[in-house]
């Protein structure tokens, strides 16, 4: 495969922008960040309305940018498999997002009913999109036709990185039967695994391949979360619309392939360990019965009160995939499977330092495709706009490392910056930028909460 050999120019003008932000950020008075808090709230909170307070609706968001460099420049400016933060000197507004939601109770006597909905714009739309029907079938290689719930909302012709995504559109409710039943119905984030989309939700700017290649990001159906007691609780469901097993369905295509979702945690009863396994298993797709599916665990412990260890191992089987190398449909039982740890401590109440390390092996090439941008936006042509047209994603069959160390500060509780760097290298591919092994990446992002 092709790939773009023409080297342009790295404009560091951005990069030293953004760290001139975060300069004066950190630089300025605790006195004017509390300042603008109270500007804020002066300027009127409709949450606060007696409607709202009423209905039991809330409305709200975020805002995430950041910038990344990397040490190796790459001509076509992407940083090889790393995905949401994945271009380099190149500022992203990786997320805009705004919800309105309703939240049910989570104990009682009485039946409770809400919901929620998510839209988000930015550069990380196109990763949380329902493109759980993929532009070829992965067992025959077959053209497919894709959903139409939230892809290229914008047009894919006139814009290359930012576009809009509808990740979360369910109804919720809570049922009074044993110690409480809370039962969503819709389009949602998974509950698999540890890492998430949502930025404020994350410790780090950057993702594990873990998260990015091998978990799903959303599932459409039905999932049931119940408390059996105070150290075990339960998850189940169905998804659909999707021919990826159930991963990041749609609402108009594969609706005929059911999958399950099933998930246990345990918790300690002094709360400072916990142990979630979960996971999800089906058909392929409408067509094709072959398994595919997965299974995370994901342990925390809290070994000091300041000092939080999070160990994570993912396993996934796709059976029966189509063997590109010799054109052979329903050829490979694709696996992939790795571990990665996080280790956090305290510094203060606005300051938490942390490093998170990982090994991940894509045994069959089967799930990581450098860029990772360039995979997502294939279309059945071939073609991706998200490469203007100069040239594809490769998928090679390798095992990746990487290793993060950052900080997060959070100097007011709607402002939080994460600043971090993080060294990638790969067994058995050269997928990072110029055709080289490793890589190191140095970011800064900031999260707006409102």
């Amino acid at each position: 495969m092709k790939t773009q050999t023409t080297h342009v120019r790295l404009n560091l003008k951005p990069l030293a922008l953004g760290m001139a932000l975060v300069s004066v950020i950190g630089s300025a008075h605790a006195k004017s960040l509390t300042e603008a808090t109270t500007l804020l709230e002066a300027a009127g909170d409709p949450n606060g309305s007696s409607f709202m307070t009423k209905a039991g609706i809330k409305v709200g968001g975020w805002a995430n940018g950041g910038i990344t460099y990397n040490a190796s420049a790459p001509a076509n400016n992407f940083n090889g498999p790393v995905t949401f933060g994945d271009r380099s000197a190149e500022f992203q507004l990786n997320q805009l997002n705004l919800f309105v939601q309703r939240a049910v109770a989570t104990e009682g006597n009485s039946f409770d009913f809400g919901g929620r909905f998510d839209v988000m714009f930015g550069t990380d739309s196109i990763f949380t999109q329902a493109y759980g029907v993929p532009a070829f079938d992965i067992n025959s290689a077959n053209t497919l036709n894709r959903n139409h719930w939230d892809l290229n909302l914008l047009g894919q012709n006139h814009n290359r990185f930012y576009d809009l995504a509808m990740p979360q559109a369910y109804v919720e409710a809570y049922v009074p039967l044993g110690n409480g039943l809370n039962i969503k119905a819709g389009h949602f984030y998974t509950p698999i695994g540890y890492e998430t989309v949502p930025a404020p939700d994350n410790f780090f700017y950057t993702h594990a391949y873990t998260m990015q290649y091998g978990e799903p990001f959303t599932h459409t159906g039905i999932m049931g979360n119940y408390t059996i007691n105070s150290n075990f609780a339960v998850m189940g469901g169905v998804t659909t619309g999707s021919a990826t097993g159930g991963w990041d369905g749609g609402w108009d295509k594969q609706l005929g392939n059911w999958s399950g979702l099933m998930g246990s945690t345990w918790t300690s009863t002094d709360k400072n360990t916990s142990v979630n396994i979960s996971g999800t298993a089906g058909g392929a797709s409408e067509k094709n019965g072959n398994f595919f599916g997965l299974y995370s665990i994901v342990a925390k412990h809290n070994i000091t009160p300041k000092t939080h260890l999070m160990v994570q191992h993912d396993h996934g089987f796709a059976d029966g995939t189509y063997d590109y190398a010799n054109l052979k449909a329903n050829a490979i039982d694709a696996e992939w499977y790795g571990i990665n740890t996080h280790l956090t401590y305290d510094v203060s109440d606005k300051i938490v330092a942390g490093v998170r390390g990982e090994w991940f092996r894509d045994q069959n090439g089967f799930r990581v495709c450098s860029p990772g941008r360039v995979a997502a936006a294939t279309d059945g042509a071939g073609s991706s706009f998200a490469a203007g047209g100069n040239f594809v994603s490769t998928c090679s069959a390798a095992s990746y490392y990487a290793v993060t160390a950052g900080v997060t500060w959070k100097p007011v509780a709607w402002l939080n910056v994460r600043p971090n760097v993080r060294y990638d290298w790969a067994d058995g591919a050269r997928p990072f930028g110029n055709n080289k092994q490793d890589q190191f990446l140095f970011s800064t992002d900031v999260t707006v909460n409102f």
